[in-house]
């Protein structure tokens, strides 16, 4: 346990920004499901909307400090890839 007050002060903000981005990552999380259910249903109308919706998420999350900034391109690319495929005839 901290003694020293600066200490116990860090430890306060450590608590209120692991609830902080604990959240945002649980939102971020939730899209990303919300958009790969879409692309698995089929519909491509919906997979985009979700993309759609995914993506600022995705971002806002990056510019939090959450999500490195590769990871969140790559996530992007990899959806709108799967997206985009959708629409797409199948090749042999």
């Amino acid at each position: 346990m901290a003694h020293i007050r600066s200490a116990k002060k860090r430890i306060r903000q450590i608590e209120k920004r692991t609830v902080r981005n604990r959240a945002r990552k649980s939102r971020i999380n939730s899209v990303i499901r919300k958009a790969e259910e879409a692309i698995a249903s089929g519909d491509k109308a919906r997979a985009q909307d979700a993309l759609r919706a995914a993506q600022p998420e995705i971002m806002h999350g990056v510019t939090k400090g959450v999500l490195h900034r590769n990871k969140a391109s790559r996530k992007i690319s990899r959806l709108s890839r799967r997206v985009k495929a959708l629409g797409a005839p199948l090749s042999s």
